[in-house]
């Protein structure tokens, strides 16, 4: 991507998806829901685990996502999704989704209040870029009326 081409942004948005572009959208997304079951089912050892796989697939975690579902399983889905990414590259942009999931989970009509704490109890307590581990930020969002960061 020529980040000079003053046209660059308008030329991301009409790309073509990458899963779609390779022609492995489900299988990606199969792997995906996979991943999460095993990290829901297993103990804290097999969480880290798959939260360690992750941060060295950066294609995969950027490239696979789920679709939006205004459910309470929809939402546990995507918090999970969270919770194993571990903050990705960069919290800030977790905790712009975890608000902005939030919202629209609470715009559904979801009680996203125990869904955030049970996934706080699966998540790392690691504090990786000094702005709280995901248990915290999920927890800290629990705890806010309405749910969310802010």
């Amino acid at each position: 991507m020529d980040l000079t081409d003053p046209d660059w942004v308008r030329k991301v948005r009409e790309a073509p998806d990458p899963l779609d572009e390779a022609g492995i959208r489900p299988e990606a997304e199969a792997a995906l829901r996979e991943v999460l079951t095993r990290y829901e089912e297993g103990d804290d050892g097999v969480r880290a685990a798959l939260r360690a796989l992750l941060e060295r697939c950066p294609h995969f975690t950027w490239a696979t996502t789920l679709p939006s579902e205004p459910t309470p399983q929809g939402f546990r889905l995507r918090l999970l999704h969270m919770s194993v990414e571990d903050q990705g590259p960069d919290t800030r942009d977790m905790m712009l989704t975890l608000h902005d999931l939030c919202g629209q989970a609470r715009d559904a009509g979801v009680d996203v209040r125990p869904l955030l704490l049970e996934v706080a109890e699966l998540s790392s307590d690691v504090d990786r870029y000094g702005m709280g581990s995901t248990r915290h930020i999920l927890l800290r969002a629990a705890g806010r009326e309405p749910c969310g960061l802010w």
